[in-house]
């Protein structure tokens, strides 16, 4: 399990993006998004740095604040 930080998340349009972005990424398994904490749980075998650059490929800085 991943968990990262998403900053400039603040609406649904922009959780509706991050899931977008972090479906496509490879071992990402399930994706939950806490819009209030503005943090994304991935599970799977998906890498941060992977996970990362999908995210701030649609607009979305990310910081890793658990990882697996």
């Amino acid at each position: 399990m991943t968990i990262l930080t998403v900053p400039d998340m603040s609406c649904g349009h922009c959780k509706a993006s991050v899931l977008s972005a972090l479906s496509g990424v490879a071992g990402a398994n399930d994706v939950a998004v806490d819009l209030a904490a503005k943090t994304v749980t991935v599970t799977g075998s998906a890498q941060p740095a992977a996970l990362i650059r999908a995210l701030e490929a649609v607009g979305f800085p990310a910081a890793v604040l658990a990882p697996k």
